[in-house]
């Protein structure tokens, strides 16, 4: 499977097997309207490790309507006050879109991938003035099929959240992707909860995403530790996306499922260690332990054996360290005979055989 290939300002940065995992650290709306906090949220995923920082775009016009109506309150979450309807919540937690040219530019500074999640076609217009080199598709606009053709048709590269999409529902976003021009896509695995309880995680769909669509996988994070994060790694996913705020008290929009910096810190030393444990398939000693084989077992003599006395198991024996002949030699001694005198404790060796 090629890897996804994304057009940075330092040069070409891959996604995939074999790469390091694209650790992405979503901002979402927990600067709370401050661009100085946006800006330092930014200054927080760069000092963490993070390889990007994705913002989303939209405004509460381009994702609702000003409803009062039952249909558009919040009565079933968890999260967001109750009261609250679909647009005054978007109305709070949406990034000004005249911020994100200058926190682009900012992020890019820094080290950072900036991109972002368009809503609807005019965030993908806007996008595309600023020249993000790849887009994000939240998990609930996956089935918004227009929207997946206006964002294939600018052939960038795409990842998809697969919050609560059925098999059906993907092969459809994949086969309109790639019909309208995108030929990179990763996917996912998402659960759309806020916050994600882990007994609902699934963790083993990533490698199933992998082989059913052949696709890069990955895993957007919504649960309040790093351990899922941490696992899906092992798993195969090659892209982890997860919530970052400067702290939780500052009550972002999103701040209750989000990392503080240092957490954040923490995810990307733990995933940075958890590739390295993986390596590669291997048998036999590794480098480092290469010395300590010498304290495997091997045939020993442990009692003074006269020449031309018969080895037997009352005078040799299987025992640590490794010096003399290997363990599985061990009854084809047996009844042979001392070629000389040997001395307890010495390892046996053919040179000491008749």
């Amino acid at each position: 499977m090629k890897p996804i290939s994304i057009k940075t300002r330092g040069g070409i940065r891959y996604i995939g097997p074999g790469y390091p995992s694209f650790i992405v650290a979503e901002m979402s709306g927990n600067h709370n309207q401050s661009f100085e906090l946006a800006t330092k949220i930014i200054d927080a995923a760069a000092e963490a490790g993070a390889d990007a920082i994705k913002l989303q775009t939209y405004t509460a016009d381009t994702m609702t309507i000003d409803s009062d109506k039952k249909y558009f309150r919040l009565t079933e979450s968890k999260l967001w006050k109750k009261e609250e309807t679909l647009y005054d919540l978007y109305k709070k937690a949406n990034t000004p879109w005249e911020w994100q040219p200058k926190l682009k530019n900012y992020a890019e500074k820094k080290g950072l991938i900036f991109f972002s999640s368009p809503f609807d076609d005019t965030a993908v217009d806007f996008l595309e003035k600023m020249n993000v080199p790849i887009y994000k598709v939240a998990s609930y606009e996956l089935i918004d099929i227009p929207l997946l053709q206006k964002i294939a048709r600018t052939k960038k590269p795409v990842i998809l959240s697969r919050g609560m999409a059925s098999i059906k529902e993907i092969r459809l976003a994949i086969s309109t992707l790639k019909k309208y021009g995108t030929k990179q896509i990763a996917i996912l695995h998402c659960v759309s909860s806020y916050p994600a309880d882990p007994k609902d995680m699934n963790l083993k769909t990533i490698p199933d995403i992998t082989r059913r669509f052949r696709v890069i996988s990955g895993l957007s994070d919504h649960s309040i530790t790093n351990n899922a994060a941490i696992a899906s790694v092992a798993l195969g996913a090659c892209i982890i996306e997860k919530h970052i705020t400067l702290k939780r008290y500052d009550k972002g929009i999103d701040s209750a499922f989000s990392l503080e910096p240092h957490e954040f810190k923490n995810l990307v030393q733990a995933i940075r260690e958890a590739e390295s444990a993986l390596g590669k398939i291997h048998y036999g000693a590794t480098r480092a332990e290469l010395n300590d084989r010498l304290y495997r077992r091997s045939i020993f003599a442990v009692k003074n054996i006269r020449k031309g006395e018969g080895f037997t198991k009352n005078n040799l024996r299987i025992i640590r360290p490794c010096h003399g002949l290997a363990p599985k030699y061990f009854n084809i001694v047996l009844g042979k005979k001392a070629k000389k005198n040997i001395e307890k404790g010495t390892p046996l060796t053919q040179k000491l055989i008749f």
